[in-house]
């Protein structure tokens, strides 16, 4: 696991300064603190920041050719290098380390940039041919692995994270007042944009090439949900337990300690099991946990821990643990609003004290269809049949009688009702996974605001994404959707962060293209079955996992942000928003964050996540726009 980055010069005259590359670098320290290396050469160079995990003696990077022509600079890893290795040195290709990276090289003499196509793995990588005068970059085929890039002034500046990209700017930061609508509707920024004017996401699954003077990006691979596989209810349960052991056999592979992140749901459950089989002695496994029980997963982690004898450590998350907020939203490089990001972090800070690898259970629910958005159809389609006459006047009844503020649980769920009833599958979806809907943005913003960006109107995002899904049925659409945009967008960015800013690297068996790619053939009916997510997989985990496990309430990994608002955190959010030094003021509408705040505090509307939204867009624009610290 590493970072990268490098700068191309267009000119063919031009130069890159080594030391160019090694600010780059020293941006990039966190992802790989035992070695880096630089190539420079003329109008190229090349960068990387290695944590070592494959060949610790021989594999320092970047990698090149036998003549020196092509070079390689890699973040991530490949799993089925070996089987590589074999079939290249078959060909006559030789080798000097004993990396997966070096792979890479060999591969591209071989394929060009269909390279990638005999990849399994988690990967970000750089190629330059010189020969051919060419540049290529490429991303895995879900976006486990970040990487950004920058036209300006005839460079193309890329690298793992946003601020190696700023560290050789020429032009102060502008922001993407577009990028900031996207990220208040969806709580993060989702490829191609960053919130930064200029520098773009390489999106999962696609290939950058810059040759002959010109650029392209294109996409290399799509996940098909059809056709569907033809089996009973016990063959689809075989398949699926030898299918994930097999993906979680193959990310065993280390040179340094691994372990498990155990969160006490059924997929890092899973995972834990699996991993069990493959050790030669007990796995070490991690959690985090908080003193609010609701919240709480750490009986399940250690009943599954005991289970399988691992050796267990736990870490229990307080709110004071937001004081690394800033340091956080510095990694990141853009306001992001998953607050279970802390969390995170602090597991990646206790498990990278005794291992350098931890295995996740990150993609089980897209996988097999678990959260609980996926029922919102079956819910809310039957308020459908209520003209629409109806719905109109029972919303300005509700707004006249000052329901939209009433801590009565029954006439919010009525409401609720009412409102999502009225909407397509797609508009529905996008309001219930969304954090400031349309009606919330025309209070909330300002008039610079609302003249500087094109709101996400009838969640156009989801609806562009959709014309890749082809003639599917509502969950299918909505599986795709979620692996396109929230996997890669949120969760992913989550993990990635927050475990290399600890210098841990994680690994997810359920993210296996090859697994996707089999689950995307079970029939729908088999994930969501009677209201139930993850129907089938639950009944391939019987015999492995206690019933305690596979037969609770789904709980997922997130904070008491409601509470901690109203109470510990109340201050903070407070002083952070309106104080005289916010810039809340140039954007938003002060007067509608103080009424926000008024109705958490007092119980009327859970704005939890609507108020740490703002905050942590407060927090980036202290630090990346007026260079200020965040004192908190």
């Amino acid at each position: 696991m590493c970072g990268i980055c490098g700068i191309l010069d267009f000119n063919k005259s031009g130069s890159v300064e080594p030391s160019s590359i090694k600010r780059m670098c020293d941006e990039l320290k966190h992802r790989g603190p035992d070695d880096e290396g630089i190539y420079s050469n003329g109008r190229i160079g090349l960068g990387v920041r290695r944590l070592s995990i494959i060949d610790l003696v021989t594999g320092h990077q970047p990698v090149h050719n036998e003549d020196k022509k092509i070079w390689v600079v890699m973040n991530g890893e490949i799993y089925n290098f070996r089987d590589l290795r074999d079939g290249l040195e078959g060909k006559g290709h030789k080798f000097y380390t004993k990396s997966d990276t070096e792979v890479l090289v060999h591969l591209y003499e071989e394929y060009a940039e269909n390279c990638v196509q005999h990849l399994r793995g988690m990967y970000a990588f750089a190629i330059w041919d010189e020969r051919r005068d060419k540049l290529i970059l490429a991303r895995d085929r879900v976006g486990k692995k970040p990487l950004c890039y920058r036209l300006e002034n005839g460079r193309l500046v890329f690298g793992s994270e946003i601020k190696s990209i700023l560290a050789v700017s020429e032009t102060s930061p502008r922001m993407d007042l577009e990028a900031l609508d996207l990220y208040l509707t969806y709580k993060y920024i989702p490829a191609p944009r960053t919130i930064f004017q200029g520098v773009r996401k390489l999106p999962p699954a696609s290939i950058l090439v810059w040759e002959d003077g010109k650029m392209t990006v294109n996409e290399y691979w799509d996940l098909k949900f059809t056709p569907k596989g033809d089996f009973t209810e016990a063959e689809w349960k075989e398949q699926i337990m030898d299918r994930l052991r097999e993906a979680v056999k193959i990310r065993l592979v280390s040179d340094v300690p691994l372990g498990v992140l155990l969160s006490g749901g059924i997929d890092s459950s899973a995972v834990t099991a699996l991993a069990s089989q493959f050790s030669g002695g007990p796995v070490k496994t991690f959690s985090v946990g908080f003193e609010e029980t609701d919240f709480s997963e750490l009986e399940y982690a250690r009943l599954i821990a005991k289970r399988f004898n691992t050796e267990h450590r736990e870490f229990i998350v307080k709110p004071e643990a937001v004081k690394i907020l800033p340091e956080l939203i510095s990694h990141y490089g853009e306001p992001f609003a998953d607050a279970s990001c802390i969390p995170t972090f602090y597991l990646s800070k206790l498990s990278r004290e005794f291992v350098t690898v931890a295995l996740s259970g990150d993609g089980g629910d897209e996988n097999f269809a678990g959260y609980g958005w996926y029922n919102i159809h079956s819910y809310f389609a039957p308020f459908k049949v209520f003209p629409r006459p109806l719905f109109a006047l029972n919303e300005s009844l509700f707004k006249a009688m000052g329901f939209a503020r009433s801590r009565s649980v029954l006439l919010r769920r009525l409401q609720k009702a009412m409102k999502y009833g009225r909407l397509g599958p797609i508009q529905r979806y996008g309001e219930w996974v969304s954090y400031f809907n349309e009606e919330l943005k025309s209070q909330l913003y300002n008039e610079k605001l609302k003249k500087g960006s094109r709101k996400e109107r009838e969640y156009g995002l989801l609806l562009e994404c959709l014309k890749g899904a082809g003639d599917l049925g509502i969950l299918d659409k909505h599986l795709y959707v979620d692996i396109k945009n929230y996997l890669p967008g949120d969760l992913l960015v989550k993990m990635d962060i927050a475990s290399m800013a600890n210098s841990l690297e994680v690994r997810s068996p359920f993210l296996d293209h090859k697994f996707l790619e089999f689950t995307a053939t079970i029939p729908a009916g088999l994930k969501l079955k009677q209201g139930e997510g993850k129907y089938i997989f639950k009944k391939a985990m019987e015999g492995l996992l206690p019933e305690e496990v596979l037969n609770r309430k789904k709980q997922g990994f997130s904070v008491p942000l409601k509470k901690w608002i109203s109470k510990d955190l109340s201050g903070f959010i407070e002083r952070t928003l309106l104080s005289k030094e916010s810039a809340a003021g140039e954007y938003f509408n002060t007067d509608f964050i103080k009424r926000m705040l008024t109705d958490h505090r007092n119980g009327r509307v859970n704005y939890a996540g609507h108020l740490w939204a703002l905050a942590n867009f407060e927090i980036w624009h202290k630090i990346f726009i007026e260079k200020k610290d965040h004192a908190g």
